[in-house]
């Protein structure tokens, strides 16, 4: 979700765009997000799926995971990663256009880059009701095990200190969206 903040509350945002945006809000959340995307390749959107579904009280399956990851990536490449891509390159004017407005450009990308992740996350919240995801589990136990099938359908291995401070704020905001 990069360094976004809420645009207001409109009435196409899902509970899971509103769980995204106040686990974001967390502290060390941020930190951690950027950690595992930039470290292990995470799609923070789908991260914070996973903790959706866990605070619903469901613990997803490997092959759930999978599906997902699939079925998402041609968004997160070819939109989500080129704006954020722009917004990064664009937090210092670059060679040659100093003298133009780059802040006020930066800004209107990163509120396109936010606006591409809600639609993704939009996505994410209607094609895959998460009562239909895996089993059953208490909230808990299922944001550890739903992380920990993520990083496996990534083939990664997550920052063990990232990985606690979202574990961290899921426990302290998470139980409350079920």
């Amino acid at each position: 979700m990069g360094d976004q903040q809420d645009s207001g509350e409109t009435t196409k945002e899902s509970p899971f765009w509103r769980f995204s945006l106040s686990i974001y809000g967390s502290d060390g959340v941020p930190a951690a997000c950027l950690t595992l995307q930039d470290g292990s390749g995470v799609d923070v959107n789908v991260l914070l799926f996973v903790l959706f579904a866990a605070s619903q009280g469901r613990q997803i399956a490997l092959a759930d995971a999978e599906a997902i990851v699939a079925a998402i990536e041609p968004w997160r490449r070819h939109v989500v990663v080129p704006l954020r891509g722009v917004r990064r390159f664009l937090k210092e004017a670059p060679q040659g256009f100093e003298g133009q407005d780059i802040p006020a450009l930066r800004q209107r990308v990163k509120m396109m880059e936010l606006e591409a992740e809600r639609f993704q996350q939009e996505a994410l919240y209607s094609s895959w009701p998460v009562t239909a995801l895996g089993v059953p589990a208490p909230a808990s136990q299922a944001a550890r095990a739903n992380m920990d099938v993520y990083a496996a359908a990534l083939s990664a291995q997550f920052d063990s200190g990232a990985v606690s401070a979202l574990l961290d704020a899921f426990l302290k905001i998470g139980e409350a969206f079920t």
